[in-house]
């Protein structure tokens, strides 16, 4: 064979294989826009000013194309602060891959006005407002000067200490012992369940509840005396 034939071969091959490349990467657009869907459902109910960040899909991925990527958050994640967003296809090919998300709460919440002992009771001089990211504070903190006035502290705070209902004695709203409802919700499902809880909580406080089967699970006090337990 001629060496021209041979040097023309070599480059239709390659031109095929880097077209075949080309076709089988999964644009990065409907992944990510799939994943921030997700999201933005997610956090439609959360108070302030809600942003999202994710992070790009790799243009350079071999994954093959999936007309309708499907995003889910893992069991362990919730849908504020950093975590993984997962997305899979399920036709013509099965394939998952996570991105990074991070999600930003903008919202006003209680800090120490000034340095309080233990044992005082809050009054309205002694809080302040302050206006940051909730989703990197602790679940438990207040963000309403109804929830801190006349409530004493558990311990001495410094100034400008945000305040976390843990903080504060503030009467429980689950007793250890007592009979409890759990529930577990969704977008459009609410399973809800009894159980024993095995520690007193206030509002906002975990509680770790003994099902009828023996199972052992955790969640968080509300106000009502019921259990949510988060995923």
């Amino acid at each position: 064979m001629p060496a021209h034939h041979s040097l023309s071969l070599v480059m239709i091959s390659a031109l095929l294989l880097a077209t075949v490349d080309a076709i089988a990467q999964q644009p990065p657009a409907p992944v990510e826009a799939a994943a921030r869907a997700l999201i933005e459902e997610k956090t439609r109910g959360l108070p302030g000013e809600v942003s999202i960040e994710i992070s790009p899909l790799d243009s350079g991925n071999r994954l093959p194309p999936c007309p309708a990527p499907i995003a889910f958050l893992p069991d362990s994640a919730r849908p504020w602060g950093a975590f993984s967003v997962g997305v899979r296809c399920e036709s013509p090919v099965n394939w998952m891959i996570y991105l990074q998300a991070r999600v930003k709460v903008i919202d006003d919440y209680l800090v120490a006005a000034r340095p309080l002992p233990a044992g005082k009771i809050i009054g309205p001089a002694d809080l302040e407002h302050r206006r940051g990211d909730i989703a990197a504070l602790p679940d438990s903190i207040l963000t309403d000067a109804s929830q801190a006035t006349g409530r004493p502290t558990r311990q001495a705070l410094a100034k400008g200490t945000p305040l976390q209902a843990r903080m504060l004695r503030i009467p429980e709203a689950v007793r250890q012992g007592s009979n409890v409802t759990v529930f577990s919700r969704g977008d459009a499902f609410r399973v809800s369940n009894t159980g024993r809880a095995l520690n007193s909580a206030a509002p906002g406080e975990t509680v770790r509840v003994r099902l009828p089967n023996n199972q052992v699970i955790t969640g968080t006090a509300l106000h009502d005396g019921t259990i949510e337990i988060t995923h």
